[in-house]
């Protein structure tokens, strides 16, 4: 990947909030896959063979009256993700009990204590989706319980998993950056009950678990539920994220076809994490 050629867009957002949020949502759809919010707003970032001159078309957001939003962008040869990274990141701590950090940051006083470094990867528990994904994880007993992380991102979610007793865990993501990255942060975290796998859901043939976690997007995962749904053990869980409150509808009538039932919900600005049980 070290030769792998990326496009980069610098948006500058008037007002921040709540623009910020449905623009990398937007972005997401389109197929923007990192973000780093700036002080002016936020930069995302395409890989060159995924780009074309219409790929920001659908991000309806630009052609709001709500909010002023400039941008530009230019080819990149290689992001140094980290240095982005250590420029904006700063620790987070979710319901007290589960900080992440980076190397250079304090250890804290949290009962888990999560350190990754994220390059390219999405989800560092600054979003409101991740963040909620790991209040479930915190809610709810996983003792020897089997776990997937489907779409694991920076890995972040399964090492937590594993924190709380949770084994064996699958981590899986389309993302070659997200897959090195997830191996890279198990092993900073001595994590010894995690196994990393680059694909997609059809790697989830024949495999069963007690709990699934799903952060995406509402298209994938509206695409993806039967196969969840499929390899989920009898009292199960699922967990989902990745959407807004008005998508609740649509993806708990998918579940519901597929023998779910909605048992739980978090919501975080206009973000919402969805807990359902077969």
């Amino acid at each position: 990947m070290s030769n792998t050629i990326y496009i980069g867009y610098y948006f500058k957002v008037e007002p921040i909030i709540p623009a910020v949020e449905i623009l990398i949502a937007e972005l997401g759809y389109a197929g923007f896959e990192s973000f780093v919010e700036t002080e002016e707003g936020v930069t995302a970032y395409i890989q060159k063979e995924e780009w074309d001159t219409a790929i920001l078309k659908d991000v309806q957001i630009l052609n709001s009256n709500e909010f002023q939003i400039d941008y530009t962008f230019e080819e990149i040869e290689q992001v140094n993700w980290n240095e982005e990274w250590e420029k904006n990141f700063k620790p987070i701590v979710v319901g007290d009990a589960c900080t992440i950090r980076a190397t250079f940051h304090n250890t804290p006083s949290t009962k888990y204590d999560i350190v990754i470094e994220p390059k390219m990867s999405f989800g560092t528990g600054h979003h409101e989706t991740t963040h909620m994904m790991i209040q479930h994880i915190i809610n709810n007993e996983l003792t020897n319980k089997s776990v997937l992380d489907m779409g694991c991102g920076t890995g972040v979610l399964a090492i937590l998993a594993e924190m709380k007793g949770a084994k064996p865990i699958d981590a899986i993501d389309i993302d070659n950056w997200c897959y090195t990255n997830s191996l890279e942060n198990v092993a900073r975290n001595k994590c010894k009950h995690i196994s990393v796998y680059q694909g997609d859901a059809s790697l989830l043939k024949n495999k069963t678990y007690d709990v699934v976690l799903a952060n995406i997007n509402r298209n994938i995962l509206l695409s993806d539920i039967s196969k969840y749904a499929n390899c989920l053990q009898k009292k199960g869980m699922l967990f989902l994220s990745g959407f807004y409150e008005n998508d609740i509808p649509i993806i708990e009538a998918e579940c519901n076809t597929n023998g779910l039932k909605l048992e739980d919900k978090l919501k975080r600005n206009n973000w919402v994490s969805l807990k359902f049980i077969n």
